[in-house]
Formats: C-alpha cells, sequence, structure tokens
C-alpha cells in the first residue's frame, strides 16, 4: 500500500481544523452558558512565554495552509491575525479549509523529494518535501491544535478525546 503525499497532508489538515471548529463552538457555547467573558479563553496562555489560545488556532492554520501549499509549490493566501472572538477564529478555520479543499492531488502528489526554501529574518532552511511534512509541518500543526484543545480543556470547557479526534 502507498500513501500518497497529498494523503498525507490535506485530508489529514481538514479533518483536524474541522474537529477544531466544532471544539471553538463548543467554546463559545461554553462562555455564553456561563456568563464568561470570552476574552478570558482567547488570551490564555499555558505558559507567558508561550502564544495565547487565539494565536494558536492562528498558528495551526497557517501551518496547515502553508503547508498544503509549499508542497503544492504554490502560495498560500494571506490571513491577517486580527481575529478577537470564537466567531472570527472559526471562520478563520473554515477559510482555511475551503482553500485546502481546493487542492488537488496532483498538485502535491510527487512533491516527496521537492525542494522547499524557508526564510525567516536571517534564517533560511531547505528540506526535501517529504521532511518539510513529516518534520516541520505536521509537528508543529499538531502541536498548535493539541495547545489550543489544552487550554479550553484546562479552563473547564466540557470536552473530550472524541471532540479532538472527531
Amino acid at each position: 500500500m502507498t500513501l500518497s503525499m497529498y494523503q498525507a497532508s490535506v485530508p489529514v489538515f481538514i479533518r483536524m481544523l474541522n474537529n477544531l471548529a466544532a471544539i471553538l463552538e463548543k467554546a463559545a457555547a461554553h462562555c455564553e452558558a456561563r456568563k464568561i467573558d470570552p476574552a478570558a479563553l482567547l488570551s490564555y496562555r499555558l505558559y507567558p512565554d508561550m502564544f495565547a489560545f487565539a494565536r494558536q488556532v492562528q498558528v495551526a492554520t497557517d501551518h496547515a495552509r502553508n503547508g498544503a501549499a509549499r508542497l503544492a509549490g504554490t502560495e498560500a493566501p494571506e490571513m491577517e491575525k486580527t481575529e478577537q472572538s470564537f466567531a472570527e477564529l472559526i471562520e478563520r478555520v473554515r477559510r482555511t479549509v475551503a482553500y485546502l479543499e481546493g487542492l488537488k492531488p496532483e498538485q502535491i502528489d510527487g512533491s516527496e523529494d521537492r525542494e522547499i526554501t524557508i526564510r525567516r529574518g536571517q534564517t533560511t532552511n531547505t528540506y526535501r518535501g517529504l521532511d518539510y511534512l513529516l518534520n516541520r509541518t505536521l509537528p508543529n500543526f499538531y502541536f498548535h491544535v493539541t495547545t489550543a484543545y489544552d487550554i479550553l480543556r484546562h479552563n473547564g470547557v466540557e470536552l473530550g478525546k472524541r471532540d479532538y479526534l472527531g
């Protein structure tokens, strides 16, 4: 059995992002039912040097969108990080899913050896497509989705493993 680069990336991102959108909906309902200011959760961080909840969601969508685009050899649509409500974060997740749904397998399949170069300030890193997906994009994506889940769970939102896994 062969697993394609497309199968290992886009459907995985879409599934987890749809789960994340459902988790965000539960968090919004939690705040409304308990009369909690949503800003308390949106700005919550597990530790002072970690991103706040809203940023965790933003970065998760960035990794999915940019990762898939790089594997496809295209540019991902830019998204400003301005969301300040659960509704805006849900919309960001849905826009990311819509972008991913527009990618075709033939754009990504065969990208195992595609050279992917990322420049951040003075630093440049170059990866083979397969290494980029398995050792950078997927781990970062899961880290930020999991951290967002953990922040909500820690703050009493009634979530379980099924919410995370879908």
